[in-house]
């Protein structure tokens, strides 16, 4: 992993973007009643309708931590050279340094006469990444990111909704490790590293809501949860037990 020195960092100031809910409270419940009737079957058995009951609906919000960041690093990587010398030869001097022949054997089996130089490579390193994390600081693609309209007063919802996230979102110092280790996944690997810079462009935290909805069969009190998504409104975790 780079070991950048935090002298050697550039962090642009984080952006924070929180979507808004696209449907109304009554449509919600709209989409509750549709899915309800998947929910509580048995393999011989589907309970009544009226016997599923809408305990609560509750609202939370998933982040995704989307960066532009750049790196750069001189890398110093070690590497032998064999060169082939003619039968007879019992000594080669090199910049002053004196090498003997060894028999080598190369794909075809067949022995040859080499001498092997230990050399350092030097070379520059310097790419842009543009990386998307989930909530659990796993790398995803872009196009699991929803899309959606912005609240205006971010901060205000994420204070009423998800106080953890508010919370969360001031520490720095792990954001920058986890965008680290990814970054250094993609470094070219060497011996040694050396100058490392690393420097982050753009730095946005996006909060997408999602809503819990919580059933209970009342013939039988087993409770279970659906989440819908709040931007897209698309049902997932159907059937999934309440303390799941």
């Amino acid at each position: 992993m780079l070991q950048i020195p935090d002298g050697h960092q550039k962090i642009a100031g984080r952006k924070i973007i929180v979507y808004k809910p696209t449907v109304s409270p009554d449509g919600l419940k709209l989409i509750a009643e549709k899915v309800k009737d998947e929910l509580f079957v048995k393999r011989f058995s589907k309970p009544r309708p009226e016997d599923i009951q809408l305990v609560s609906i509750d609202r939370c919000y998933e982040s995704y931590h989307l960066v532009n960041a750049n790196c750069s690093a001189n890398i110093c990587r070690k590497r032998v050279y064999i060169l082939d010398v003619d039968e007879g030869i019992e000594e080669v001097k090199i910049l002053g340094k004196k090498l003997r022949p060894e028999t080598f054997f190369g794909p075809t089996e067949e022995p040859r006469k080499v001498i092997k130089l230990e050399a350092e490579e030097f070379f520059t390193y310097e790419k842009t990444f543009y990386m998307v994390f989930d909530q659990n600081h796993r790398e995803i693609s872009l196009d699991q990111v929803p899309a959606g309209p912005s609240e205006e007063k971010p901060e205000q919802i994420l204070e009423r909704f998800c106080k953890k996230a508010a919370r969360d979102k001031i520490s720095y110092r792990g954001v920058k490790e986890i965008l680290k280790s990814g970054i250094a996944k993609r470094v070219l690997k060497g011996d040694r590293v050396e100058n490392e810079n690393f420097q982050i462009f753009e730095d946005a935290v996006i909060y997408s809501p999602v809503f819990e909805i919580l059933f209970r069969n009342a013939k039988t009190g087993e409770e279970k949860k659906v989440k819908i998504d709040g931007v897209t409104y698309t049902p997932r975790n159907l059937g999934e037990n309440k303390n799941a």
